[in-house]
């Protein structure tokens, strides 16, 4: 398995990727942004992405996003293909994109908002800590980028103050060590989407 930095060499599974990335968010029943393969073209073009390849077999993905006149950079559409889940490879390919944006954006802040438990489980292993969205980026550009999740009407009601993703934000000046994953903590934050979520479903 090769996890390297994509080139426009790999514009050919972008998309894979990004019909994997819609597989995935269907069969989760959670919100996504759309990534299309145009869009994922200019992430490799531009080096900000991570691609794991199986030989020639496309099996993971994950790319770099820049926000707010480089002050904050995220990690997006960090996917697995179905045949190379339960491996650990997301852990990886996780890893490695981390490494490319203390490369690339040393002074950055890395955030991300999820609904998926794995992420947030490896986020909070490479020092994220959960905080309110408030402490996220303030480009619209970035939360333009929800319109196309279903559960976009909640964030527009609480005036984007919260929704079903946790919010998780790495800051570079702080000295962060890796932290062990305290699965009571990440039971108790599962509950709160799941019943978050089941209210919406009934409303």
């Amino acid at each position: 398995m090769n996890i390297i930095r994509a080139k426009a060499e790999h514009i050919i599974y972008a998309k894979a990727i990004s019909k994997c990335i819609d597989e995935s968010a269907k069969s989760r029943g959670t919100g996504i942004a759309r990534r299309t393969p145009e869009y994922i073209h200019t992430k490799m073009t531009n080096g900000n992405g991570i691609i794991a390849l199986d030989n020639d077999k496309f099996a993971g993905f994950c790319y770099i996003e820049v926000w707010g006149h480089g002050k904050y950079v995220a990690h997006s559409g960090l996917i697995v293909a179905p045949d190379y889940r339960g491996q650990g490879l997301a852990k990886k390919i996780k890893k490695e994109v981390f490494k490319l944006s203390l490369i690339k954006y040393p002074n950055a802040k890395i955030f991300g908002i999820t609904t998926g438990m794995a992420v947030m489980k490896i986020n909070y292993q490479l020092g994220y800590k959960p905080v309110h969205f408030s402490e996220l980026t303030d480009d619209s550009e970035f939360w333009r980028g929800c319109q196309t999740c279903k559960n976009y009407d909640i964030l527009i009601r609480t005036e984007r103050k919260m929704c079903l993703c946790t919010g998780m934000l790495y800051d570079p000046s702080e000295e962060i060590k890796p932290k062990k994953i305290d699965n009571k903590v990440f039971q108790r934050l599962k509950k709160i989407k799941e019943t978050l979520l089941l209210k919406k479903k009934n409303s």
